[in-house]
């Protein structure tokens, strides 16, 4: 059967025999006399303990004592209340009481009693919807008419919501479920009018304004809003986890995280974002998302003021200030700012890479590293630069980018000081330091202080080369190198030096030519201490020492120490000369020879003797001119052991012994040792006489024979 009852000053309880007992001020209910579940709840907690002391046959006998004062004939007919009554409680019972008693203080507001004349009934708003059952009587109500079902069981939910034929067991309970159903919420923030379905959760909320977090953890002192955040916080330093996941089995400190848990196995997404229809497993999720569309940041650091979408964000990035770095890898003590990059880096031990493209199977240790790949596939660059509109795949990429047209480069080398625009890079940097080279090729053993430089070297095994020229159709194996081959068309020189203003269309080549003002040599040979400024410079003397020629032709099987010189040599036999004179329109297979040549037309020579200031149009031929002065003849003859100032003259004299004559005249296709002697042999057939006498005028088609002529006007003059 079912009762309500109010806050009487003398008014009437009535028990499940029908009997009515009057009641002096009493604000609490007897409720759910059950043969299975019987149970108090109290109305008023406060007076639990008066009612626990007084005993169940003491709260009998007050109770006919009540109802004789009050001249109201008493029925003995209360076996039934006397049989469960008389039972104890067990610690489940007491253990609800606790429960429904501190529910119904969070969410409900004490009335003050009623005054009411002797046996008037009036109803309360807030205790009306109280109401008690019983399986051997009618329905009796003075407050609420809500449908109902009959059981003496207390497991059965017996208050059903009319909207939603939800069942619940107590009337209090449905009160507020139907504020849930229908979206009553009658609780209002004085501060910032937000509203609640509890007076309870306005409790908590009210505290967010005020700051107040009455509740401390004994362990460690964190305060809390309510106690549900502090017995949850409790759990992490007893490790307990009640609340497991049927599927996996997975335990949670709360039930909540185990309900959100439990939507990952069914996919549930209950909140849709308004504006771009994304669902989300959590409400908070979904507030996150929605702040990308509005802009709100409302987490701002006191350090610098950046602000965040999110609070674990703002936390964070405040360790970037403080430096502290609470998650600890257990097999090389290396420390993280937060437990997703741990759990990234521990990926590096472990070699698990559980992200795997759809595309092309390729797999990876982070979601986000699977994310910014699958761009490559898509052609997706969603971050725009603000200057340049050039876009990037991911964010990372475009914030080190930004910093080209800020010149803002916040990571320093602790050994050096060199300044880089991203930490990546300063990482990678401090490997020449350390001598650090992680990163080993499965093929041939070489290691790399770069994941990206060992991608690109394995490129040369594999022989795979993605990176496509659109102009030319030549093919690169990394990015940067193709890059640079397109600046050839575009002409493009982005890279000034500070002090002579010359361009260059790589990082590296003005790295290197600075050096020629500096004067720094980095690189040195470990057989004969010679230095150079670049590190290719090096490996290429290097192999004079090895004598190793890895690069051969497939032409006449000739080796070369260098690829470029290879290249070179190729364009002997297939006759090409890419680089044209723009002043006579002559031809060269070397952009050196073809510098050199220019020297012609400007009359340049900026190599200078330091013994007898004559100059020079290339460094060789200063080289091979201070061995005169030096008397240095480092080329000998195998054949007659004569030596040589220059390589070249010990190779022209080389062609003595073997009778080789490389040079062919196209004309009459005779054959010379030299370059030279082809030269001046073609000026017969041209009748070019390009050396001329400035006393006479007389021209010779070579530079020797105007020497000798020269000797004639000497001597005359010495006469």
């Amino acid at each position: 059967m079912c009762f309500s009852f109010v806050s009487i000053d003398v008014g009437l309880y009535i028990t499940p025999a029908l009997s009515f007992i009057p009641c002096s001020s009493i604000t609490f209910v007897l409720c759910v006399l059950s043969p299975v579940r019987p149970q108090i709840c109290l109305v008023n907690p406060e007076r639990r303990s008066s009612l626990r002391v007084l005993g169940v046959s003491g709260l009998l006998d007050y109770s006919k004592s009540l109802k004789m004062s009050a001249g109201i004939i008493y029925e003995e007919s209360v076996s039934y209340v006397d049989e469960n009554l008389m039972k104890p409680l067990s610690v489940k019972q007491e253990e609800i009481i606790k429960d429904e008693t501190l529910d119904f203080q969070e969410n409900q507001k004490e009335p003050e009693s009623s005054k009411l004349s002797h046996g008037t009934v009036q109803k309360n708003e807030y205790y009306s919807d109280i109401m008690v059952h019983s399986e051997f009587t009618n329905s009796v109500s003075c407050g609420s008419e809500l449908p109902r079902t009959h059981t003496a069981h207390i497991e059965t939910k017996t208050f059903q919501c009319p909207e939603s034929a939800e069942c619940l067991h107590t009337n209090s309970s449905l009160g507020n479920y139907r504020r849930v159903h229908v979206g009553d919420q009658m609780f209002a923030c004085s501060k910032c009018g937000k509203c609640f379905r509890t007076k309870g959760k306005l409790t908590v909320h009210e505290r967010n304004h005020t700051v107040e977090k009455p509740f401390v953890c004994s362990e460690c002192d964190k305060c809390f809003k309510s106690n549900g955040e502090l017995t949850s916080h409790e759990r992490i330093h007893t490790g307990e986890k009640l609340f497991a996941c049927s599927e996996c089995e997975k335990c949670f400190g709360t039930n909540f995280n185990l309900t959100v848990h439990e939507r990952i196995h069914t996919e549930e997404k209950p909140f849709a974002c308004s504006e771009c229809g994304k669902c989300f497993i959590t409400m908070s999720k979904l507030t996150e998302h929605e702040r990308i569309h509005t802009g709100e940041t409302p987490y701002a650091c006191s350090e610098c003021e950046k602000c965040f979408r999110r609070k674990d964000e703002l936390i964070k990035h405040k360790r970037i200030h403080t430096g502290e770095k609470p998650y600890a890898c257990s097999e090389c003590e290396k420390c993280f700012i937060t437990k997703d990059k741990l759990t990234a880096h521990e990926r590096i031990h472990t070699g698990e890479k559980p992200y795997a493209c759809s595309e092309c199977e390729k797999c990876f240790k982070t979601k986000g590293e699977l994310t910014a790949h699958e761009r490559i596939h898509t052609g997706e660059k969603p971050y725009a630069c603000s200057e340049c509109e050039k876009c990037f795949r991911t964010k990372g990429e475009l914030t080190a980018h930004e910093r080209i047209h800020t010149g803002e480069k916040p990571f320093a080398c602790s050994e050096c000081g060199k300044c880089f625009i991203s930490k990546g890079k300063l990482t990678i940097h401090e490997r020449i330091h350390t001598g650090q080279k992680p990163f080993v090729c499965s093929e041939c053993g070489k290691c790399f202080r770069s994941n990206v430089a060992l991608s690109i070297h394995e490129r040369t095994h594999t022989g795979e080369k993605p990176f496509e020229c659109y102009e030319c159709g030549k093919c690169f194996i990394s990015k940067g190198n193709l890059t640079e081959h397109e600046r050839i068309h575009t002409g493009e020189t982005p890279y000034a030096c500070s002090e002579c203003g010359k361009c260059f269309r790589t990082k590296g080549e003005l790295t290197a030519h600075e050096r020629i003002h500096t004067g720094e040599k980095p690189f040195a040979c470990s057989e004969c201490e010679k230095c150079f400024i670049l590190k290719s410079y090096l490996t290429k003397h290097e192999r004079i020492h090895t004598g190793e020629k890895r690069f051969a032709c497939s032409e006449c099987e000739k080796c070369f120490r260098t690829k470029g010189e290879l290249t070179i040599h190729e364009r002997i036999h297939t006759g090409e000369k890419p680089f044209a004179c723009s002043e006579c329109e002559k031809c060269f297979r070397t952009k050196c020879k073809l510098t050199v040549h220019e020297r012609h037309h400007t009359g340049e020579k900026p190599f200078a003797c330091s013994e007898c200031e004559k100059c020079f149009r290339t460094k060789c031929e200063l080289t091979a001119h201070e061995r005169i002065h030096t008397g240095q003849k480092p080329f000998e003859c195998y054949e007659c052991g004569k030596c040589f100032i220059s390589k070249g003259n010990l190779t022209e004299h080389e062609r003595i012994h073997t009778g080789e004559k490389p040079f062919v005249c196209s004309e009459c296709e005779k054959c010379f040792r030299t370059k030279g002697e082809l030269t001046a042999h073609e000026r017969i057939h041209t009748g070019q006489k390009p050396f001329g006498c400035s006393e006479c005028k007389k021209c010779f088609r070579t530079k020797g024979k105007l020497t000798a002529h020269e000797r004639i006007h000497s001597s005359i003059h010495s006469h």
